[in-house]
């Protein structure tokens, strides 16, 4: 296999994995030296390693797989623009309903008891270990042994704030 240079752009999607991982070994000096080539100027000085990873890995996943889909990037500057996070609210709130539409083939992923369990989406319920489910809430029942809410324990709906005591 050809010799690639560092900084240049992959077009192959197995590459990324592998530049993410080589990436997680980097110390703060080598993850600047990365910004530089990938941004094409420095990274700015107060961020902190987990930061320059973050945004070094987002960036070489857009390289191959694209950016943000032309509807989020409308969505995000809409927040931007509310003239506060309280009036943002009801945008965000609009975003996370269509988040949670579910598509055929979408992997869900939780970490419970120290194993890794990975769901997949079908048609008509979803697959785990092998056996088809109604519900994500039959799915956990089945992983922790105890009665939860499906989309609450794969991360599709957020913890409720819980209310002040009267």
């Amino acid at each position: 296999m050809p010799r690639v240079k560092i900084g240049a752009k992959r077009r192959d999607a197995a590459f990324i994995n592998v530049d993410i991982a080589h990436l997680r070994y980097l110390d703060i000096k080598a993850l600047r030296s990365r910004w530089r080539i990938s941004f094409g100027r420095d990274a700015p000085p107060q961020l902190a390693r987990h930061l320059l990873f973050a945004s070094l890995a987002y960036r070489l996943q857009t390289e191959v797989m694209g950016d943000l889909d032309a509807e989020t990037v409308r969505f995000l500057e809409k927040i931007e623009l509310a003239p506060s996070k309280k009036a943002a609210v009801p945008l965000t709130q609009a975003f996370e309903q269509r988040r949670r539409d579910l598509f055929p083939g979408t992997v869900l992923s939780r970490q419970w008891g120290g194993q890794h369990h990975r769901v997949m989406v079908l048609e008509g319920g979803f697959a785990w270990e092998g056996r088809t489910y109604s519900s994500l809430s039959e799915i956990a029942k089945s992983i922790t042994g105890t009665k939860w809410n499906g989309p609450r324990f794969f991360g599709l709906r957020d913890n409720k704030p819980s209310q002040p005591a009267r």
